[in-house]
């Protein structure tokens, strides 16, 4: 390793001045520093070179050192680099076209920069919303424990995930959680059709028992992505759709990793013929290139908020959202991914992904390998039998060795006791046919090494 006078230098400075995020402090175990990234692949400031098989922080869709967005942005810059959308701009004027031309409906959107901030707004928006209806007593949001919905004070209230609340509660009040549909851990004897049943009822049965009239929306991901990767069956998100019409509870969809194209469709509810109220998004809308988030709202229900006196409007400012250079930057970005068959090529990367992989299902350590479109999950055990989860260092230790040999994957951390033992890939959408090559050879290279007696840190 290169400890050259600079990098020693920005080590320290990093150790002194800079706060990571997800990391603990180890002044023993310094951060890797990224220089450049090209497709999918990223180079740190040692030279060495890695495949990004976790798309960043699951959003570099169009993958690394993209001109023309750097390009789309510039320009932007140099026309009008700022202003609020109190009043408006021509790019987040044809953005919010372009996303509801993409959501194949009719929706008026809202710009913020995060996906914490993006379901911050729609939470606010379906209370007022059920208030301005009439039902000024609907005011609970419904979420699913193991999903992650954000950092922001309701956004992690909304999330189901203890190990991220803790030594931040008490936060905010009126969030209930279900049963997650993870198919893997149902009960002995029961079907999968079951068990996904038996998740929709609980999610009624907490609807009925918290009273109807108290519910203001239920937020989900289509597949819950950093809660382990659990992917439902069709006839649950069916059910899921029913009981909030029958309830007259409002239906948000969290896109904010499933989303462009992520899935092998436009959104990830695509799948499933889902027509949600309102759609969350983030991410992969400008593929990390610049920040920038959107709730777009179903017109139906925008049109409540013009009326009912000095306080109807929505009383919500963002300072920063739908900034013009962000906006044209993924106007460009949406036009690379349609360009460039993004969206279809996730189908059939995810497609191989999942079929070289599912060889692995054999292997003692592999409980369950799940798959959404371009994205991936192997769930790590230390039973096969028992499905007992795999212990954390065994996990990491996989990990380190897929970093050691140039791949960068993912786990879903700091979730839920017990249950942070699923590895987990959402490469770009733009990987080459290589790239998953190197993708599955280097992963079975190192599973094979735990069947060897490898260590496995």
């Amino acid at each position: 390793m290169d400890f050259t006078p600079e990098r020693s230098d920005l080590l320290d400075k990093d150790r002194r001045h800079l706060w990571h995020s997800m990391l603990p402090y180890n002044a023993a175990s310094p951060p890797m520093i990224v220089t450049e990234g090209a497709g999918s692949w990223i180079t740190d400031i040692d030279g060495n070179r890695y495949l990004d098989g976790m798309s960043g922080l699951w959003c570099v869709n169009a993958g690394y050192g993209r001109k023309e967005l750097a390009e789309a942005a510039y320009a932007q810059l140099l026309a009008l680099p700022y202003y609020p959308l109190s009043q408006s701009h021509v790019p987040g004027i044809r953005l919010a076209e372009k996303l509801s031309e993409w959501l194949e409906d009719e929706y008026v959107v809202f710009f913020s920069n995060s996906g914490s901030e993006a379901n911050e707004a729609a939470f606010k928006i379906a209370r007022q919303y059920q208030q301005q209806h009439g039902e000024p007593g609907r005011h609970k949001l419904v979420s699913r424990y193991r999903a992650y919905h954000g950092g922001s004070a309701g956004a992690l209230s909304a999330t189901g995930q203890a190990q991220r609340k803790l030594k931040y509660e008490p936060l905010g009040g009126g969030f209930l959680h279900v049963r997650p549909p993870d198919s893997y851990r149902r009960p002995d004897g029961m079907t999968e059709e079951q068990f996904n049943l038996l998740c929709a009822q609980d999610l009624e049965d907490a609807i009925i028992w918290e009273a109807a009239e108290s519910v203001a929306a239920v937020i989900m991901e289509p597949v819950i992505t950093g809660g382990g990767i659990l992917v439902p069956q069709q006839r649950y998100l069916d059910r899921v759709q029913e009981i909030c019409a029958r309830h007259g509870v409002l239906l948000i969809i969290d896109e904010v990793i499933c989303g462009f194209g992520r899935s092998g469709r436009k959104f990830g509810h695509h799948n499933f013929g889902l027509k949600p109220d309102i759609v969350t998004m983030a991410k992969g809308l400008t593929s990390g290139y610049l920040p920038l988030s959107a709730t777009a709202v179903r017109r139906s229900i925008y049109e409540r908020f013009g009326s009912q006196g000095d306080y109807g409007h929505f009383r919500h400012v963002n300072t920063f959202g739908g900034n013009p250079a962000a906006c044209a930057l993924a106007l460009k970005n949406l036009e690379i991914i349609e360009r460039e068959g993004l969206v279809e090529r996730a189908r059939i990367l995810g497609e191989r992904l999942h079929a070289e992989m599912r060889t692995l299902l054999a292997h003692p350590l592999v409980g369950d390998i799940r798959s959404f479109g371009f994205l991936l999950g192997i769930e790590l055990v230390a039973d096969k039998a028992t499905k007992q989860p795999a212990s954390a260092e065994t996990v990491k230790g996989i990990i380190g060795q897929c970093k050691s040999r140039g791949l960068i994957i993912g786990r879903n951390g700091d979730t839920v006791a017990g249950f942070n033992n699923v590895l987990t890939f959402c490469p770009p959408l733009s990987s080459t046919d290589e790239d998953v090559t190197f993708i599955c050879e280097t992963f079975k290279e190192v599973m094979n090494n735990q069947l060897e007696g490898t260590p496995v840190a």
